[in-house]
């Protein structure tokens, strides 16, 4: 496949490959925990192709060995303007360990899913060599790992609060969430004279300064160092920092730490369509670059065939990171532009009819926001849709439905599934404008119908009212709305389909009680849970940081957390309540407990 390419198709990541270009300087080397795949499904990717169409000479350095003598941080030399780290597609730490903090068998960003490839913390790692290979030269760093810790944060795997990366790193400015708009501020500001140190007032970055020009607005978090002494403080400035970030107009963060202070600019509005389109019509291979000949990279193989429809998620889920990163608004691509790139995909040498996704972060938020702007702009709540769907929302199905018509009408495609998460409670919503519902129920007829392989995931993630109540997710009530529909549409049509419920043990607010509970309605329902997993905390969630604390943030109130790793398997194992090895052990764990009651439920007599 990649034998009809140019290597000159790809960024450069080889000094031979930039030879091959004819170049004789370097503007910017990115530095990518992940294998370099050109695809804008990869953030490493994307910034590269952006930093690209801005006029730039651009390198790569996918996964550089940071044990040798560190030649792969000196082999492309020094660029002309700036050193660029991301750690890559995942939280490195998430990506290496288990909840259980137990290493992974496999790296799915890595060839042939090796493990030995990236270190802990790729973004600390890789700007502490570069700053000390290249002392005058700036770095900035950018992805998912330094968004979510922009500021202090709790670390799961050393079991403490850190400081923001941006002090503990030594880069020069952190780039937060999708970075393409402040990217290009900063080159335009570089092309303009100024220094990186000069650069303070570009919105979604931070910077380390040892004093700053306060600004009344300026909202100040409690000292890094305060809040490694009082719990609570923590708590209080999480609450600030989620407001903060789901506001259509929000204020600079500004949190004292050691001798100088972490300042977070607030963040661009949403992207436009036109903006959005333009960073995916770039002219990327959606290949591995060809050094993987050869090499099976599983996240590759995942979306090769895929096509990402907007940014963005207002479901606001406690444990999740995309709205602390993405934001809540959605930011969508224009029709024109998605069947632009689903034509491309037909033309894949490998594509044998079948697009593996049309999706986003949430499936069906595609073109939904605010009705009335303004409102939104008074709003810091972090969900649109929970304790309930906001009236002010305009969630209309038909702007997806046409694309999935579209698309399905192109030459080549036999089918298209949707692989990202279905929002169900958006689908038996009741809403006040007729057409919404129509639209609605349209939309989950033509997924259920069309767009499913076999088996439909949603996620519902626990069956207490308590628990769903702290991950803000509705009432399980609605799960079961849903799977009538689900299975009226199959016995309508004559299919064969599954519904596939995504379930979370550990998360805070759960008991083991409540574990058991989910376990006799999933023994009811006659599932047998298979997509499970066991909370995992990660900086800047909500969970997490009841997790650490031990409060709610917007109550300052206690909140019981499994956090042994006794207690968690303890949780956990009522997943597999109709596995033999595990009856025994719940059976002993309800009889300590003083629910017989739950044991007849489970086993019967």
């Amino acid at each position: 496949m990649t034998e009809e390419r140019k290597i000159t198709d790809w960024l450069p990541t080889t000094k031979k490959e930039i030879e091959q270009r004819g170049w004789d300087y370097i503007d910017v080397i990115l530095f990518s925990g992940d294998a370099y795949i050109d695809h804008p499904s990869f953030g490493a990717a994307v910034i590269g192709r952006c930093l690209e169409a801005m006029g730039l000479r651009v390198a790569i350095v996918p996964q550089p060995n940071w044990r040798d003598d560190l030649r792969d941080f000196r082999k492309l030399g020094e660029p002309r303007l700036f050193f660029a780290v991301s750690a890559g597609a995942m939280d490195s730490m998430v990506n290496k360990y288990t909840a259980n903090k137990r290493l992974r068998s496999d790296d799915a960003y890595t060839p042939d899913a090796r493990i030995d490839l990236r270190p802990e913390y790729p973004t600390i790692v890789y700007t502490q060599i570069l700053k000390k290979l290249f002392p005058e030269k700036p770095v900035i760093i950018g992805g998912i790992e330094a968004s979510m810790r922009r500021l202090a944060h709790y670390d799961y795997w050393q079991d403490r609060l850190l400081p923001s990366i941006i002090a503990s790193s030594g880069a020069d400015l952190l780039f937060y969430g999708a970075g393409e708009k402040a990217l290009s501020a900063f080159v335009k500001a570089l092309k303009n004279g100024k220094k990186t140190g000069e650069i303070d007032n570009i919105p979604q970055t931070v910077f380390f300064k040892d004093k700053y020009a306060e600004n009344e607005q300026d909202i100040i978090l409690s000292p890094y160092e305060n809040c490694l002494k009082d719990k609570r403080l923590q708590a209080a400035n999480f609450r600030k920092i989620e407001e903060q970030s789901n506001r259509l107009n929000a204020n600079r963060l500004i949190q004292k730490t050691g001798n100088g202070f972490v300042i977070v600019n607030p963040p661009y509005p949403p992207m436009t369509s036109a903006e959005l389109d333009a960073c995916y019509d770039l002219p990327y291979t959606r290949l591995p670059h060809p050094r993987y000949r050869d090499k099976r990279i599983p996240a590759y193989e995942m979306i090769r065939h895929s096509v990402t429809l907007h940014r963005g998620c207002f479901g606001g889920c406690a444990f999740c990171t995309i709205s602390a990163h993405q934001g809540k608004f959605i930011a969508s691509r224009s029709k024109e532009s998605i069947l632009k790139e689903v034509k491309a995909v037909t033309e894949m040498p490998d594509f044998k009819g079948y697009l593996s996704d049309l999706g986003g972060p949430s499936a069906n938020m595609y073109g939904m926001n605010g009705r009335n702007l303004e409102i939104c702009s008074k709003c810091g709540k972090p969900s649109c849709i929970f304790p309930k769907v906001c009236k002010n929302l305009n969630a209309d199905h038909r702007p997806l439905l046409e694309i999935y018509r579209e698309a399905d009408k192109i030459a080549g495609v036999k089918k298209t599934f949707i692989g990202s998460g279905v929002r169900y409670d958006l689908l038996v919503n009741r809403y006040e404008d007729g057409e919404l519902n129509r639209a609605a129920a349209d939309y989950a007829r033509e997924l259920i119908e069309r767009h499913v392989s076999g088996r439909l995931k949603v996620a519902p993630e626990h069956t207490s009212d308590a628990v769903l109540e702290c991950i803000r997710k509705p009432s399980f009530a609605l799960f079961y709305e849903f799977r009538k529909i689900f299975e009226r549409i199959n016995r309508e049509k004559g299919l064969n389909q599954q519904l596939i419920p995504y379930f979370i043990s550990s998360h805070p607010a759960c008991t083991e009680t409540d574990m058991a509970d989910l376990a006799v309605t999933v023994r009811n329902l006659d599932f047998h849970p298979e997509q499970v997993q066991d909370f995992t905390p990660t900086p800047m969630t909500l969970s997490t940081e009841i997790y650490y604390t031990g409060l709610h943030p917007y109550t300052l109130k206690p909140v019981y957390t499994a956090r042994s790793k006794n207690e968690k398997l303890a949780q956990r194992k009522y997943f597999f309540w109709y596995k033999k090895e595990f009856r025994d052990d719940i059976i002993r764990s309800l009889n300590r407990l003083k629910r017989p009651d739950l044991i007849r439920k489970l086993f019967g007599k």
